[in-house]
């Protein structure tokens, strides 16, 4: 297995220096780890504070989404990068809900459903198109009765 990351051949060359006894200098040199990355210690920085914080502006600002969030941050002087912030946005679950589709405008000027009581109360009509054996194409208009489902005419 191929070991790319510094992490990872730091533990190869941990496993060398305990299996086979050699040293710190010979193991890094073996996995071709740089003798500073193996003795680097990782600082992390606790992000409590500032997940709290977004969660708060979250609560506070439901339809904000992460840039916005970001720019009242800022504006309160966190020095965090919008990086860091969508990370933790993204660990907080912090996503917004996509919004329920509006009604169309049509749909709103749409008088209501008449219940339909016998044939030739309604009628509707409709362009249809097919394609003939020979490969024509054929366009007709169609009128139907809302009530039986009957086609009254086809017009080619």
């Amino acid at each position: 297995k191929k070991v790319l990351k510094p992490v990872q051949r730091r533990h190869v060359a941990q496993h060398l220096r305990d299996a086979y006894r050699i040293s710190t200098r010979r193991a890094c040199q073996l996995v071709s780890l740089q003798r500073s990355s193996w003795y680097y210690q990782p600082h992390g920085r606790d992000d409590t504070v500032l997940r709290q914080r977004l969660r708060e502006l979250a609560q506070i600002r439901v339809r904000y989404g992460c840039q916005r969030l970001f720019t009242l941050l800022r504006r309160e002087g966190w020095p965090d990068n919008h990086k860091r912030v969508h990370r933790l946005y993204c660990l907080e679950g912090l996503h917004l809900r996509s919004k329920r589709p509006k009604r169309s405008r049509a749909a709103a000027h749409r008088l209501e459903r008449v219940e339909l009581q016998r044939p030739h109360q309604s009628w509707s009509m409709d362009f249809v198109a097919d394609q003939l054996f020979d490969g024509r194409k054929i366009r007709a208009l169609t009128i139907v009765d809302n009530f039986s489902r009957q086609c009254l005419a086809i017009h080619v």
